[in-house]
């Protein structure tokens, strides 16, 4: 198997536009890691999906980046399951996939829509607005404003949460060599900044996510970190319900508009589901030839 198919799909996308690129290939199962390496650079995107069968879940999903291997990846799980429904390799319907961050449900409703369970929240460390400002390009005295925590939360990948002023998320200019360094340095993927709409917006949020360690200086929609900003809000923001439902946009500062859907489940203040859903969309193929590319 030299000719390898690499599907590639936009998820999260809003009214069938922007979203945020990612690869899948289908029978993966006797690829190396290498070789998936080697693929994901050849696709260039900020991650790639390889599927495989599993012997007790439905399949077992691997994620990469242009430079290593992932725990998750929201988008790109997205773009699995979009692109199994849409070829008619499953109906709609609750599967699980087997990742490095655990056995997880996918839901494919009718109309196409991925829900993906994502795991509860882990609460890690908060930082001091000093030690962000900087990283961000924004003074002190406006990051603190919001009078909101800095807070690294994981629902598969650690990430920092990061409250702006409305107004102030398409004004950020982040230093990626300092913010590479701060994530190595705290063990992070990467920081997801937000700002708080207006009650009359459709969208709970705005958001934009830098991951320049992982070769990701901007993403477009960011799955993982957007069920980590769910549970952020229900933490800090929201109160009194059992089940929050939240829409963010993403990719704004990009031109890549995207849409994400976020649901929180509570039982006596603890986090007992996290999901997320969107649509996705194919937009190519890209065949790779794994003897031009693996040594």
């Amino acid at each position: 198997m030299h000719n390898i198919n690499a599907i590639l799909v936009n998820s999260f996308t809003m009214d069938g536009k922007g979203g945020n690129p990612a690869g899948v290939v289908l029978n993966a199962d006797n690829l190396s890691h290498a070789e998936k390496l080697k693929i994901a650079q050849a696709v260039g995107y900020s991650e790639t999906a390889f599927v495989s069968k599993d012997d007790e879940v439905d399949f077992e999903v691997s994620f990469f980046t242009v430079t290593d291997e992932v725990d998750f990846c929201g988008h790109a799980t997205l773009a699995t399951f979009s692109t199994l429904f849409n070829k008619s390799l499953i109906s709609a319907g609750k599967y699980k996939q087997r990742t490095k961050a655990g056995i997880l449900s996918v839901n494919v409703e009718e109309d196409g829509r991925v829900v993906m369970e994502q795991v509860c929240p882990t609460y890690l460390q908060t930082f001091e607005y000093e030690d962000i400002a900087e990283l961000i390009g924004l003074p002190f005295d406006i990051l603190s404003s919001t009078q909101l925590p800095i807070e690294v939360i994981s629902t598969g990948l650690h990430d920092v949460i990061v409250p702006v002023p409305l107004g102030y998320l398409d004004k950020l200019e982040v230093d990626n060599e300092k913010l590479s360094e701060f994530c190595e340095k705290y063990d992070l993927i990467g920081m997801h900044a937000f700002e708080l709409n207006d009650s009359d917006s459709e969208f709970t949020a705005s958001c934009r996510n830098f991951a320049p360690l992982f070769g990701i200086p901007e993403e477009s929609a960011t799955g993982s970190s957007s069920g980590a900003l769910a549970c952020y809000l229900v933490k800090h923001v929201f109160a009194g319900e059992e089940t929050f439902d939240f829409v963010f946009e993403q990719g704004r500062a990009m031109g890549r508009a995207s849409k994400l859907s976020a649901s929180v489940k509570l039982n006596s203040g603890q986090v007992t589901k996290v999901e997320v859903g969107g649509f996705a969309q194919q937009i190519g193929q890209l065949k790779v030839d794994l003897n031009n590319c693996v040594e």
